[in-house]
């Protein structure tokens, strides 16, 4: 079916027109009621047993000289404790790489390896087996940070380079230059739900197992790998996720693997839920980077060339380091033009956990960059920074991105920002702000207006297909799967609505059903802000063959044209009068043979990349939004408060208001709690101690601002065939808190004029203080 047709949509009087209004979340009844179902809320089978992963909880890298678990097989409640030599496939739970074993024989590379696992009667009693257990290692000296494995030169993957023109000698004819250097620190996913896994074996070797997963797809790969089966025998179903981020798009392989290999060994239902603490200490986080930024500049601030060095800290195994570093790479540009441009990339090897996927995808590093530059040029040039950034906007004649792709749309970024300019008061809250801080001493205030241009697609082109199914029962309801997973973000009721629509009934008569491996099969993850893009486009095709059919029977039927049938409200109309409900309908096919079931595939058209040329369109389309934060700051002790938030983004045409703005809305305070006060702290030994509530802190309630203003730009629809003319919504956002960071550094800024601060990320009130300091000797960033 022609791509061109699923994004046209039906007339917008009709009352089964469920696309474009704003519903609530499908499960948010039950979420409000504690009545949605999690995997550790399913009743379990007399029989279910435990699973416990076993580490050594001292070592952080090193051969491992002794391994006695024979207490833990002693300890009361235990089953069975199974090692490396139990798994009888191939010990590998890496989404790719082949490079991260599900336990570990011989060494330790990183603190919270998994060495063996526990499977007992209660998860008490797993737990309690497994500090038991006596592993001796020699110890050896880890690398820990990204300065470490610059040091010793230790990378996960080959080094990587944009470039285009000669820009360090531009850089050196230039009127201006200016260079910075910066921490930007990683963050911890902290869903709600933890990772877990429940594992129920079946005949013949098969195994179901209901997984929090973003990538069903590639679990049950996984499981099938490790137990050495094919894949057809193995399940995965998940209906929902207590929140995901990222982290359970390769993250949850692992468990999952465990759960189904104690299955395998016991014969017996097998749940592997991890604790809070032993979350934190096992799972990847986002990327922390040593960032380099440079650029020479004309007498106005234009840009002429530039240079970024992006190092990360990709852990022990390279995980989704590839894609995560490239994308930073891609969005190192964010909304600006470079004429001459060097962006490099340095993938590490680091004696930690491996690092993974993150709301945004290396995204926000690689535009946080990209801001930090902006506000360089024009600290150093005593310039309104909104004024340089603006100067610096992708136009006409100058539109190509580092890679490559043209930015077609960049009129789009123009008026969005000037309308937000315009509605958020920028030009007399920054002249209140300067005369502010002219009056006060101790408090100083800042205020950043900051754009966002975000890539929609998977940089990897083959995960960018999607398959739904979607039956028709004779009684008018409508039942819908698709290979998207659901993680509060709202798809299934996006997808729903997209159904509803399609199908001319109304949305009560969709059922949501779970996501599951056996209905739809080779998914792509739930990821890359392409979940509705993907999966919504999947069922319509599959709702609009069945429509089709009827259609066609319906002409022969009644001797009436196609074009003069229509499903609307529950209803077939002919000529626009109704004649027989959606449920007579459905019967009357049923008797005529009419098949009601369709099965629908979609592609993004358009995208193709060539990674070892740089070449080719990686992004079907760019989301664009922006966003004005005001904040003040405590010179002696560094607190800081956000007093002021107006964001305006474009969704194209939203699918659901409600839930966009929501989504808006929670990805600002995701993100702002990473530039703000989200830091993981290693120590010396490799070993995380933030790994709690108690140590790590996310944003609560008390830091969303007291005025968040959020709208959605007035958009004529994405000029690229998506689902009705929708544009993703699930990552940009994430973004836009940049504006805060940016806002905090003008608030220091503004103690010593022409002095960039020397300002890390998370802006803690430590970080604040220690800026403070530096800036008022003129030690600049």
């Amino acid at each position: 079916m022609s791509t061109d047709l699923l994004v046209k949509t039906k007339s917008q009087t009709s009352q089964s027109q469920a696309v474009g209004k704003s519903y609530k979340h499908d499960s948010a009844l039950k979420h409000v009621a504690g009545k949605a179902t999690y995997i550790d809320d399913m009743i379990e089978p007399r029989g279910t047993l435990h699973v416990a992963p076993g580490f050594a909880t001292d070592a952080t890298c090193g051969r491992i000289t002794k391994i006695d678990l024979s207490a833990v097989r002693a300890a009361p409640g235990v089953v069975a404790v199974l090692e490396a030599a139990d798994i009888p496939g191939v010990n590998d739970c890496s989404p790719a790489m082949g490079d991260d074993p599900v336990l570990v024989a011989d060494r330790i590379v990183f603190h919270g390896q998994l060495v063996f696992l526990v499977v007992a009667e209660t998860r008490l009693q797993a737990r309690k087996a497994v500090k038991l257990a006596e592993i001796e290692v020699e110890a050896e000296t880890p690398l820990v940070s990204v300065a470490d494995a610059l040091k010793a030169d230790q990378t996960v993957l080959p080094d990587y380079e944009f470039c285009r023109g000669t820009p360090e000698q531009t850089m050196e004819r230039s009127a201006q230059q200016v260079k910075s250097s910066f921490a930007l620190g990683g963050q911890e996913h902290f869903y709600l739900e933890g990772q877990v896994a429940f594992a129920f074996p079946g005949e013949d070797g098969d195994m179901t197992v209901y997984s929090s997963t973003q990538h069903p797809t590639e679990v049950q790969h996984t499981v099938a790998k490790v137990l050495g089966v094919d894949e057809a025998a193995v399940t995965i179903e998940v209906r929902r996720m207590g929140g995901a981020f990222g982290g359970k798009e390769s993250q949850a392989n692992q468990w999952a693997a465990l759960a189904a290999l104690a299955a395998n060994a016991t014969g017996r239902p097998c749940k592997c839920r991890l604790d809070r603490d032993d979350d934190m200490i096992l799972t990847g986080k986002r990327h922390d980077f040593l960032v380099d930024v440079a650029a020479g500049c004309d007498a106005s601030g234009k840009i002429e060339a530039v240079e970024i060095s992006l190092n990360s800290r990709c852990g022990h195994s390279a995980d989704l380091s590839l894609g995560i570093n490239d994308r930073a790479m891609f969005h190192a540009d964010n909304s600006y033009f470079y004429p001459e441009v060097r962006i490099d990339s340095k993938r590490l090897r680091t004696n930690t956990v491996s690092n993974t996927a993150f709301r945004g995808f290396g995204g926000p590093q690689g535009m946080f960059a990209a801001e930090r530059l902006m506000d360089a040029i024009a600290i150093k040039m005593g310039q309104d920074p909104l004024d340089v950034r603006k100067a610096n906007f992708y136009r006409d004649g100058q539109n190509i991105t580092p890679y490559g792709q043209s930015v077609d749309e960049h009129d789009v970024l123009a008026k969005l920002v000037d309308q937000l300019e315009e509605s958020s008061e920028y030009r007399a809250r920054r002249k209140a702000v300067e005369a502010f801080n002219a009056q006060n001493m101790i408090l100083k205030k800042g205020i950043a207006l900051t754009p966002v241009k975000f890539g929609i697609s998977f940089t990897l082109t083959h995960l960018n297909q999607a398959g739904a199914l979607v039956h028709l029962y004779r009684d008018g309801s409508v039942h819908l799967n698709h290979g998207g997973t659901e993680m509060g973000q709202g798809l299934y009721q996006k997808v729903a609505q997209i159904a509803a629509t399609e199908m001319g009934v109304s949305l009560e008569k969709v059922k949501i059903t779970a996501t599951n491996t056996s209905k739809v099969a080779n998914t792509s993850p739930t990821a890359a802000s392409s979940g509705t893009d993907l999966n919504g486009m999947a069922a319509a095709i599959a709702c609009r063959e069945i429509v089709g059919r009827l259609k066609t029977f319906v002409a022969q039927h009644f001797e009436v044209s196609e074009e003069d049938v229509e499903l609307v409200d529950d209803q077939m109309l002919i000529n626009g009068k109704p004649k027989l409900s959606i449920k007579q309908l459905a019967q009357l096919a049923y008797e005529h043979r009419i098949h009601l079931s369709s099965s629908g595939f979609y592609k993004t058209p358009k995208i193709i990349w060539d990674r070892e040329r740089v070449k080719g369109r990686p992004f079907l389309y760019f989301a664009y939004g922006a966003s004005c934060s005001e904040v003040v700051i405590d010179t002696l002790t560094g607190e800081m408060k956000v007093e002021r938030v107006d964001v305006l983004h474009d969704v194209g045409k939203s699918l659901n208001p409600a839930l966009d703005i929501g989504q808006i809305e929670g990805g600002f305070v995701q993100g702002m709690g990473w530039l703000t006060t989200e830091e993981l702290w290693f120590d010396d030994a490799g070993r995380l101690r933030t790994h709690a509530p108690s140590t790590y802190k996310i944003p609560t309630a008390s830091d969303v601002p007291e005025e968040f203003n959020v709208s959605l730009y007035e958009s004529e629809g994405n000029p690229e065939p998506t689902i009705y003319r929708s544009k993703a919504v699930g990552e940009p956002p994430l973004m836009l808190p940049i504006s805060v960071f940016c806002a905090i550094n003008d608030a220091i800024a503004s103690l010593n004029k022409g002095v960039l601060p020397k300002l890390d990320a998370p802006a803690t009130p430590e970080a604040i203080l220690k800026a403070v300091k530096a800036i008022k000797t003129g030690e600049e960033g």
